[in-house]
């Protein structure tokens, strides 16, 4: 069986590709160039670095290595979708579209279609259920902190059968160890804080670039006031409570209008307009295929509306031909555009995702 194993200069890759190594795998290493990543007037570390210690652990292991350019097909698919999305007062979610579309998406269809396992640093897993039931399930992380579950929600039951995460079951601490111990030099990297299809980018700035500034004003959503200015609601997500320039905060952002352009702000740690107890869902894919149970009932179930550790528990129901999560407890930061992902009620097995709708 042949692998191809998408490897970013991190330490997150390039310990999947020790791990494999001790597996007696020998994968074919790919460093896919995306984005604006060479672009100086928004990355903070050029390609050139994660190619260099790309090539080192290729060379340390004696394995295949290429440099592929995806870069107008994430022009296309990925940074196309986040800029309307942001122009429509909605929050994207890049990195989701990224692994569905483009690391096993056209990856797969140009590059790794004559592979068999395409393995990868992320933090999940795959748990085959066996009985008569052959299908492949996304399994979540032992780091729950690091679980990237939320981000692969959106792939399809054949992209999983195919993929592979060495990194499933250790800790990101015993990752760093084992860069340590095999002399690694991504040990020491600091983990990116970039969004994926822009690597390491001032978010901000590219926003600024391609949407542009408008001023508007900053409200109080319970009195109408106006306490100040913003440069366009694009740049504001819901829950947020920094960069907003008020002062006797916090204050959060507990709503956009678009076509206004306005921010609605509410002051004060907890308060009540920040919170939701249901979550409308729009295009809801289940990952594998078929729905494991009836939801035109009420079906328990753990579920995120970002990336977090935590896990909320509440029920999934069908509504009006939408999904729609009924929370235990009212949650906050309930983001149009962003996902509401959906995992078994033991929090094992991720089932499914949907966009997070008014």
């Amino acid at each position: 069986m042949n692998y191809a194993a998408l490897v970013s200069g991190g330490v997150d890759s390039t310990v999947a590709v020790h791990l494999l190594k001790e597996q007696g795998i020998d994968p074919h290493i790919f460093y896919i160039k995306i984005g604006l990543q060479d672009d100086p007037e928004y990355v903070d570390c050029p390609s050139e670095e994660d190619i260099e210690i790309t090539t080192y652990v290729a060379k340390k292991y004696g394995l295949p290595f290429d440099v592929i350019s995806l870069q107008d097909e994430y022009w296309k698919f990925v940074v196309s979708y986040t800029i309307d999305s942001v122009k429509n007062g909605l929050t994207p979610n890049p990195d989701m579209m990224c692994n569905k579309l483009i690391k096993f998406g056209v990856f797969n269809e140009f590059y790794g279609k004559d592979y068999h396992k395409i393995a990868t640093g992320h933090y999940a897993s795959t748990v085959e259920t066996g009985d008569t039931d052959t299908r492949v399930r996304l399994g979540t992380a032992k780091d729950k902190i690091k679980d990237q579950t939320y981000f692969l929600a959106q792939i399809s039951q054949q992209q999983l059968n195919k993929l592979k995460f060495p990194l499933g079951n250790y800790l990101k601490s015993e990752v760093r160890d084992i860069a340590k111990s095999a002399k690694l030099p991504s040990a020491f990297r600091k983990d990116s804080q970039g969004i994926c299809f822009l690597g390491k980018i001032n978010y901000t700035s590219f926003i600024k670039r391609y949407v542009g500034t408008k001023e508007g004003d900053i409200i109080e959503f319970e009195t109408g006031k106006i306490l100040g200015k913003h440069h366009g609601f694009w740049f504001h997500t819901i829950g947020q409570r920094k960069g907003l320039g008020l002062g006797g905060g916090p204050w959060f952002v507990v709503k956009k209008d678009a076509e206004a352009n306005l921010i609605y702000v509410s002051n004060g740690y907890d308060p009540e307009t920040q919170y939701s107890g249901k979550v409308i869902l729009s295009e809801f894919h289940f990952l594998n295929e078929t729905p494991d149970r009836d939801y035109t009932y009420p079906q328990p179930v753990k579920f995120k509306i970002r990336h977090q550790p935590e896990f909320s528990e509440g029920t999934l129901v069908i509504e009006n031909q939408h999904h729609v999560i009924y929370s235990e407890q009212p949650i906050s930061g309930v983001a149009p555009g962003q996902y509401g992902v959906i995992y078994d009620p033991e929090a094992a097995i991720c089932l499914g995702s949907g966009m997070i709708t008014l």
